[in-house]
């Protein structure tokens, strides 16, 4: 496609509005009542809507024919990570001032921070094998099925928020709802390709 590196530097620094719209608040002192309450749900939402469109490239391109779409996958998922980090940087840091032992507690107690730590953790390796080298390193195969743990990642996410919120569940479930027509389209192609093949 021969306008695509425009597309991508477009989508590149339209990636980082959340991010500047945050630095933004807190320089004009608008970040409410709880600052460190709202930059936590900022990054943490960010990040799954990252997630999510993350996982929506796939079906989309299939959908649509576009085969471009495949090469903004990789971009969406290291900002997913990097919102994340920023959730996770928010929460040790700005919450628990690096306070190692409550933090663990926190973990073990408090089942959407157990959750939510274990989406964090697993999202580090598929950050560090995002790179072209080490797609050759682990072969195909290896990665792919490395990659997968993307689906995983976004389950857990959702129930972080979910069990965050605890109450008014609304946010949480539009989110369960966008993943589960993202992982059901992804079962139903797969079970297509599957009867095709016998």
């Amino acid at each position: 496609m021969r306008h695509f590196p425009a597309i991508k530097i477009i989508v590149f620094f339209a990636c980082l509005v959340p991010l500047g719209r945050l630095i933004g608040a807190g320089i004009n002192n608008q970040l409410g009542t709880n600052p460190i309450e709202f930059v936590t749900h900022s990054t943490g939402e960010w990040t799954l809507i990252f997630l999510m469109l993350t996982l929506g490239i796939t079906p989309l391109r299939q959908l649509s024919g576009w085969s471009w779409l495949i090469k903004l996958r990789r971009m969406l998922g290291l900002y997913a990570f990097f919102y994340a980090s920023l959730h996770f940087i928010t929460y040790i840091w700005l919450d628990q001032f690096f306070d190692v032992a409550t933090i663990i507690k926190d973990v073990i107690k408090r089942p959407f921070i157990t959750v939510g730590f274990a989406a964090f953790i697993l999202l580090i390796p598929l950050a560090i094998t995002s790179t072209d080298a080490m797609l050759k390193k682990l072969g195909g195969k290896r990665w792919q099925k490395l990659h997968r743990l993307i689906y995983l990642i976004a389950i857990l996410g959702v129930v972080h928020f979910w069990w965050l919120v605890k109450k008014d569940i609304t946010e949480p479930l539009i989110y369960a709802v966008i993943l589960a027509i993202l992982l059901g389209y992804r079962v139903v192609r797969w079970r297509h390709k599957t009867n095709q093949g016998q």
